[in-house]
């Protein structure tokens, strides 16, 4: 319960800040990622933080929470670790490729770790082979499975690059914990 709070504050602070820009003049936006650009990469952390407007953070909140909530039930540790390297190596790779296959801006909104979170937990009954951990992954197939189609260039608004590298970036953390999790699954039940 204590990670789930953690989320909750996590997701309020992103309405904190989309309330500031909407009232304010500061044009919070320009911080996120512009890809190639050396400035640009202060937009990797900070991105997840900005939105175009209040329906792009309504679109994000729904699915944080919930995809959230599933990973913080393995605990804060599991939630903040998991984000931090969504973000972080999703955010890279946006900010390496983006714009080279479409147009060029900045990529800004929390639907990158939507989708980091979606690929981690879809992923994590692979990696991990738990009942508990298959039947979460077939869950979060089975209801957010059609979100898959945002990683397709199809709208020039929509940053389908923080979309697929932040799935991306979700499986591979799957990977890194997975087995780590499997083996001391594994060592639990040898004692």
């Amino acid at each position: 319960m204590h990670a789930f709070f953690w989320l909750l504050i996590f997701v309020a602070s992103l309405w904190v800040v989309e309330i500031a820009d909407a009232l304010t003049n500061l044009n919070l936006d320009q911080y996120g990622i512009l890809p190639r650009n050396v400035t640009g990469l202060r937009g990797i952390p900070l991105s997840p933080f900005l939105h175009g407007d209040f329906s792009h953070l309504i679109s994000n909140t729904g699915p944080l929470v919930v995809l959230g909530g599933l990973i913080s039930l393995r605990g804060h540790s599991r939630l903040f670790w998991s984000s931090v390297f969504i973000t972080l190596v999703g955010g890279a790779l946006v900010w390496l490729t983006a714009g080279i296959v479409t147009g060029y801006g900045i990529h800004i909104g929390a639907s990158g770790l939507v989708f980091g979170y979606f690929g981690y937990l879809a992923a994590r009954g692979l990696y991990e082979r738990s009942l508990s951990s298959i039947l979460i992954s077939i869950a979060v197939i089975a209801v957010y499975g059609t979100i898959i189609f945002g990683i397709l260039p199809t709208n020039e608004f929509v940053s389908w690059e923080g979309h697929l590298f932040g799935l991306i970036a979700g499986v591979l953390y799957a990977g890194l914990v997975g087995k780590d999790d499997r083996e001391a699954k594994k060592g639990e039940r040898d004692d």
